[in-house]
C-alpha cells in the first residue's frame, strides 16, 4: 500500500485556527525547530484572520502583546514560518496566509484570490500541479518552485454582486 501524500492525507490537512497552530506546534518539536513567542504570536494572527494578512497589518497586531515588535522581527518570524512551510506568501498581493498542510515541509499550491472580499483558497488539486510540472518539463524547463495565483470574484462576493 503505497503512503498518501501530505497534501492529499487528511491527518495533514488543517482548516480550523486552533488545530493549525497545534499542527504547526507539533512539526516544530518534531522537527526541532524553535517557535519562539513571536513566531508564535504571528502564527496565531495569521490563523485568526482568515484571510491573507500584510506584514504591516501582522505588526499593527503584533504590537498590542509585544511593545518591541517591529519590521525586522516581525520579517524573521514571518522568513521561519515561509522557510518550513507553515504559511504561504501570496506574492499578487503581498501577504501572507497559513497552509492547510503544514505537516507537509513542501508543496505547491494553486490560490484563488477575490479581488473583491481579498480572501484566498487554497486550491487542493494535485493534477494542476502535476500538470504544470509536466508541462514545464517537456520543455526542458527544470521547476524548482510553483507559485499560482489565480485572481477573479469568490462565489460569495458573486452572489452579492459586488
Amino acid at each position: 500500500m503505497t503512503k498518501p501524500h501530505a497534501c492529499t492525507d487528511p491527518k495533514h490537512h488543517v482548516h480550523d485556527a486552533a488545530g493549525f497552530v497545534r499542527e504547526v506546534e507539533r512539526q516544530c518539536l518534531q522537527r526541532g525547530l524553535r517557535l519562539t513567542p513571536l513566531r508564535a504570536n504571528a502564527l496565531q494572527l495569521i490563523a485568526d484572520a482568515g484571510r491573507p494578512v500584510k506584514a504591516y497589518e501582522l505588526l499593527d497586531r503584533m504590537k498590542a502583546t509585544h511593545d518591541s515588535a517591529a519590521p525586522p522581527t516581525v520579517y524573521r518570524a514571518l522568513d521561519f514560518l515561509l522557510e518550513h512551510g507553515f504559511i504561504h506568501r501570496l506574492a499578487s498581493i503581498n501577504a501572507f496566509v497559513g497552509c492547510h498542510h503544514p505537516g507537509a515541509e513542501t508543496h505547491a499550491v494553486p490560490f484563488l484570490i477575490c479581488d473583491t472580499c481579498h480572501s484566498a483558497t487554497e486550491l487542493e488539486d494535485e493534477d494542476i500541479v502535476a500538470s504544470l510540472d509536466r508541462r514545464a518539463r517537456a520543455l526542458g524547463f527544470m521547476p524548482q518552485a510553483q507559485t499560482l495565483e489565480v485572481h477573479g470574484v469568490c462565489a460569495e462576493c458573486a452572489k452579492k454582486g459586488d
